[in-house]
């Protein structure tokens, strides 16, 4: 897949671009999804966008207020500033398979929530201390995202509906963040330009073991790992222009107080020092997917290049996954391309947020592990969701990597099988010709 460009956006025409892509969404919203059956859990997250203004181009002391997107991006602080958007480091909490995750504010409906945006706000308030909603005169809801159904144990199970809303911060100055202890460790600012540079893009490897062997300790997990290693998923790594840590949180404590005997040893030899033990800030999985959606609207529309298909760590794996999976990546980069001409010659419909109906099981599409996953391909009036050029790509990838999986073992065993008994062959010859 073709990568961004290296070159980071110019800050005049990257808020430029962005005030076109809000324009788009405030004026189009995506539709509202159903759960499938017996699925009530719904969560809502909340992307956070503030310009951060140039030191040449600095905001007047007295911001006037604004109530309209255009008038906003008319100013010359923000024409001239960066674009920023707020992440969060989710708090260490022991089962928790969310646990210390780079994530955008957000988190489940209650059933006092009115709708899924008032679960943004809400949540958006608890975990941070920052007021989105329409009370906040300097705050600007402008659309939302594609909805997408979670699911887990390889995209079988449906989860949770995911339900992304964007608010912009139309003033400079946000009032100091209050970080919830026990849900957030930190928060970080980063620069759009940052997520867009193809230099910061990274893997992760991430064990899944414990989903394969449905347990989180034991003999049958210790043995998945040995048979097949970690996953490696596609990750941006985050460089925030400002960061935010909660000394009270778990994490923040965790990553300071590394006292095992190899670390000790290692700062007394002067090789590292207690600084150093705080891992780099990694977006991926979901998160990733969701951010996927949004930077896909911008120049140069190819966010689904800020991920490659997940593989394993082994190389006879990775290898029987390639093979297997070669034709259908080159289908998918066609059905990707067809879809992206089609955007080129389709205006944008308006189409509210009425409810469509849930896609048969058959056409979910597949968060996989970790819920690595775009949304689902669904058309109302005669509209294709733009998050279906990103989303389109894991499609049905997830059953050829069962069975891939299943190969690469059956091909171990079998080598192993006739490695064992050409072995033994051997020593029973040399022991017929010594007798």
């Amino acid at each position: 897949m073709a990568d961004v460009g290296d070159h980071k956006e110019s800050p005049y025409s990257l808020a430029s671009h962005l005030c076109n892509v809000l324009s788009l969404l405030s004026s189009s919203p995506f539709p509202s999804i159903a759960a499938p059956q017996n699925l009530k859990k719904r969560a809502s997250v909340a992307l956070v966008i503030r310009i951060s203004p140039s030191h040449s181009e600095w905001p007047a002391t007295s911001s006037k207020l604004i109530i309209d997107l255009q008038d906003f991006f008319t100013q010359s602080w923000v024409q001239h500033g960066h674009p920023e958007v707020l992440f969060i480091k989710r708090a260490a909490r022991k089962g928790d398979r969310w646990t210390s995750h780079i994530a955008l504010p957000g988190g489940k409906r209650d059933p006092e929530d009115a709708d899924d945006l008032a679960a943004a706000i809400r949540e958006t308030w608890e975990e941070v201390g920052l007021d989105v909603s329409q009370i906040n005169p300097y705050v600007l809801q402008t659309g939302n995202l594609p909805q997408r159904v979670i699911t887990t144990n390889w995209g079988k199970q449906p989860l949770m509906v995911l339900c992304p809303y964007i608010f912009l911060i139309t003033r400079h100055g946000v009032p100091p963040l209050k970080l919830q202890p026990t849900e957030v460790a930190s928060c970080h600012w980063v620069p759009l330009a940052e997520l867009l540079d193809a230099r910061n893009r990274t893997t992760r490897q991430e064990d899944v073991t414990n989903r394969l062997a449905n347990q989180e300790v034991g003999l049958r997990r210790w043995v998945a790992g040995v048979m097949i290693g970690k996953m490696i998923f596609s990750a941006v790594q985050l460089k925030p222009s400002e960061s935010v840590k909660c000394t009270a949180s778990p994490a923040v404590k965790q990553a300071g107080s590394d006292n095992s005997i190899p670390t000790q040893m290692l700062q007394r030899l002067g090789l590292q020092t207690g600084y150093e033990t705080e891992p780099p800030l990694l977006l991926w999985g979901l998160t990733l997917g969701v951010m996927a959606d949004f930077l896909d609207l911008l120049p140069p529309h190819n966010a689904f290049s800020l991920w490659s298909y997940p593989t394993f760590t082994p190389w006879d794996i990775r290898f029987v996954i390639w093979a297997m999976s070669f034709r259908f990546k080159r289908r998918k980069a066609s059905q990707v391309q067809q879809i992206r001409d089609f955007r080129a010659t389709t205006e944008a419909v308006e189409v509210g947020l009425e409810s469509v109906s849930m896609p048969s099981e058959d056409k979910l599409r597949e968060a996989g592990i970790s819920g690595l996953s775009t949304g689902f391909a669904a058309t109302n009036n005669g509209l294709t969701l733009k998050s279906s050029a990103v989303s389109t790509m894991l499609e049905g990838y997830y059953d050829i990597v069962r069975r891939a999986m299943i190969l690469a073992l059956v091909g171990r065993t079998a080598m192993a099988t006739t490695v064992a008994s050409w072995i033994i062959w051997k020593i029973r010859k040399r022991a017929v010709a010594n007798a």
